[in-house]
């Protein structure tokens, strides 16, 4: 259920706007988007997972404000980035 170092380094290196970044709102909404999608699989196999199901909601509205800022900032940028991770459809 949770994230090896090698897949988070692997999508830190897909998602990243130069060579030492590691928490730009890419990077950062792109790594709550894999946690959410594998906890989205666990709670489907668990119903009853309350602790999981509030961990998930917290997550989605941690990257929902990431996305809020970033459309706010940058429009291009925040549009290019729900376009490759497929939200919003």
């Amino acid at each position: 259920m949770t994230m090896t170092a090698a897949e988070r380094r692997q999508v830190i290196g897909e998602y990243r706007l130069h060579e030492k970044d590691a928490g730009s709102c890419e990077v950062q909404v792109a790594l709550l988007t894999k946690r959410i999608n594998e906890l989205n699989e666990h709670l489907k196999v668990h119903r009853k997972d309350h602790a999981s199901h509030r961990g998930l909601l917290m997550m989605v509205g941690r990257r929902s404000a990431l996305l809020k800022y970033l459309s706010r900032e940058d429009e291009p940028r925040y549009r290019q980035l729900i376009q490759r991770l497929g939200l919003r459809r």
